[in-house]
């Protein structure tokens, strides 16, 4: 509804614009933080991580080193009580409450063993991470919420509370990859490797935008799909994205094992019976379709 009467009416513009920042705040984290950042999966020319530490600001999940730095202790320490957020503390804890308690002992003694100078070098990280809060303050606050006020007549109030909304619900599709995807449920998967608790949540990947690919994930932890399958056999915005920004030049060097290597290790750790072998054709569209669903739905 594009009329807007009051403290109660939302434009429809209004709920595209929350949905797309989101979807933009997403990739600042999972191709940004995540995938060139935390990994090394891929590089980027000085523009393209312009654009992503932008997009990572917007998410507003605390710095690209800040985050990265537990994302590599996460990895090197998954599931012990150096794991900033150890699933075998209880769904809760690695959801969200390991974010209102102080850090195990273990969490920072072993934190300061990771070797963080290639982030360190990089000049945008460090001018993000040393002008967080004003930046924070512009991309975060003022553009999203005054963009609805001055391009079609949104109310302060309305879009303020708008912007809270979509980053709350952000936050949670963030923090469902630590809880859920480490937990599992009865429709999760371990194909890779059955001995680790991350898990391949085929349903929940459609929300995490490819990241539900959790078991191929800490497995193959270097792979810039974060998942065996690119976007034309699956879900997967992410890849997409970092796809489309090769294409002009901007990414490369985009890093995959080899399928020999990954069948090697299906074959020693994992369970090739569980193994998911994505889509073709036109499933392709109707999971685009769904994916596109599911996302709409969780934020509105």
């Amino acid at each position: 509804m594009d009329n807007i009467s009051g403290p109660g009416s939302i434009a429809m513009k209004t709920q595209l614009f929350g949905l797309t920042i989101a979807i933009m705040g997403s990739l600042g984290i999972q191709c940004g933080a995540h995938r060139l950042w935390s990994h090394r999966s891929y590089k980027a020319k000085w523009q393209l991580r312009v654009l992503l530490a932008g997009l990572q600001t917007l998410a507003l999940q605390n710095t690209i080193y800040s985050w990265c730095r537990d994302h590599r202790v996460h990895h090197r320490y998954s599931e012990t009580d150096a794991d900033p957020h150890n699933a075998k503390r209880g769904f809760f804890f690695a959801h969200m409450r390991w974010l209102m308690c102080r850090k195990h002992p273990d969490v920072t003694r072993l934190g300061k063993q990771v070797d963080m100078s290639d982030l360190w070098a990089d000049p945008i990280v460090r001018f993000q991470h040393k002008y967080y809060y004003p930046l924070a303050v512009v991309i975060w606050l003022i553009i999203p919420v005054s963009v609805p006020v001055v391009l079609w007549g949104e109310t302060w109030y309305v879009a303020f509370v708008g912007n809270c909304f979509r980053y709350i619900v952000s936050l949670h599709g963030t923090w469902l990859v630590n809880s859920l995807a480490h937990l599992g449920t009865h429709w999760s998967y371990r194909p890779y490797d059955k001995h680790i608790n991350p898990a391949d949540i085929r349903t929940f990947n459609y929300l995490a935008m490819g990241e539900g690919w959790h078991n191929y994930h800490h497995t193959f932890p270097n792979d810039y799909s974060a998942s065996e399958y690119g976007w034309k056999d699956n879900w997967n915005i992410a890849t997409a994205f970092i796809d489309m920004f090769a294409w002009i030049g901007w990414a490369y060097d985009r890093r995959r094992p080899a399928e020999a290597v990954v069948k090697a290790r299906i074959d020693r750790t994992g369970d090739s019976d569980q193994k998911y072998n994505g889509l073709s054709g036109v499933y392709i569209i109707l999971d685009s379709i769904v994916g596109l669903t599911v996302i709409g739905c969780h934020y509105y």
